[in-house]
């Protein structure tokens, strides 16, 4: 059965996400590594992993599966769910595919060495309206896409 993964500690389309998955009757888990408010529902499992780097991703990319789709916007997180075969998508609606998760892992390690060298501030965009209403669309299409078997 698919169910939805959540890397809940900076998502900001949680709400968004258990609507989908409620109406497609599929568990969602949201998993984060301290205690935050999330969507109540008979479908929704609030997972809660130990303090400690990559907790929250290890326990993700071990439970994942081939019918699975994960939210999230770390780059890394998203590559182990794609070699598990998961569909993934971030928050803004973009995503994560075999052929472009290459590309996000550099562009991600050349940010970081940009930032870390003081050549850039590393700001992020502002989330958006337009962004909310790509992700519905992205997760929607996303499960109908693992409910045809594609």
């Amino acid at each position: 059965m698919t169910a939805i993964y959540v890397d809940a500690d900076a998502c900001p389309v949680k709400e968004e996400a258990a609507k989908v998955a409620a109406r497609h009757g599929l568990a969602i888990h949201f998993v984060s590594n301290a205690w935050m408010r999330l969507p109540e529902g008979p479908n929704v499992n609030r997972v809660m992993v130990q303090d400690g780097p990559d907790a929250a991703d290890n326990w993700i990319a071990e439970k994942i599966a081939r019918v699975d789709i994960a939210v999230t916007a770390d780059i890394p997180l998203a590559s182990r769910c794609l070699k598990a075969g998961a569909k993934v998508i971030g928050p803004t609606g973009r995503p994560f595919t075999d052929a472009n998760i290459g590309t996000a892992l550099a562009m991600r390690d050349l940010q970081q060495h940009l930032r870390e060298t003081g050549e850039s501030k590393g700001y992020n965009a502002s989330f958006t309206r337009q962004d909310r209403s790509r992700f519905l669309q992205a997760l929607e299409q996303a499960v109908q896409d693992v409910k045809r078997g594609r």
